[in-house]
């Protein structure tokens, strides 16, 4: 049976969301956050539920495909992003969507508010404006989207970035990718999108599989 899109709306503008804890504990981090997209960063199939041509709205809060529907990405994506991006710390994207196309062009409508100064934020309800945000594309720094085996995406990434497989830490929605754990990535199982708790979960599974638990000196 299809997996149904769920909603990207949860948020109120009152709701606020605070960054993963593990990004500021002062333990060491992963050098490389890989993602993937189907039900990881947002809440559908982009190569089944969404009918191009798309266009952003809400100030590119959402995108709205050709039956008027609304697409974006799960409430706390913003935040985790956000940070990372704050610290420096590179981004990438793992996806076998079988619509690579629509993928990027939702990446680049769809956009990210920019890192407040707080390790707190509002997401955006109705607008976010280009001058307070980024587009959410322009926040990887390697994009790996096409039909194929997720160990062929973390293979290119590790010849882009020279990094260890070691160093880089997974979130995806789907079991069968733990295969991805033979190279020596650490894959979290996500389980209803990305949020801080979620991620905060993956970095303490890759502190553990590597034995980073303490202060590292520079």
């Amino acid at each position: 049976m299809p997996r149904p899109k769920t909603s990207t709306g949860k948020s109120s503008t009152s709701q606020t969301y605070e960054e993963p804890e593990t990004f500021s504990d002062g333990l060491p981090l992963p050098k490389l956050f890989v993602f993937d997209l189907d039900y990881t960063l947002w809440p559908f199939w982009v190569d089944c539920h969404v009918s191009p041509p798309i266009k952003a709205t809400e100030g590119g809060a959402k995108v709205k495909d050709r039956y008027g529907e609304g697409f974006g990405f799960y409430d706390e994506v913003g935040v985790v992003l956000g940070g990372l991006r704050k610290r420096g710390i590179p981004i990438a994207i793992a996806s076998r969507t079988e619509a690579p196309d629509l993928a990027r062009e939702m990446l680049k409508l769809l956009r990210i508010p920019s890192p407040p100064t707080s390790l707190t934020t509002t997401p955006p309800t109705n607008t976010a404006s280009s001058d307070s945000s980024t587009k959410a594309i322009d926040l990887f720094t390697h994009l790996q989207i096409y039909p194929g085996t997720k160990i062929r995406h973390f293979e290119r990434l590790q010849a882009a970035t020279q990094l260890p497989y070691e160093e880089m830490v997974f979130y995806d929605d789907e079991a069968r990718n733990r295969d991805t754990e033979k190279l020596g990535v650490v894959m979290w199982l996500v389980k209803d999108g990305v949020c801080a708790r979620e991620v905060d979960e993956g970095v303490r599974s890759w502190r553990k599989r590597n034995r980073r638990m303490h202060v590292e000196e520079e």
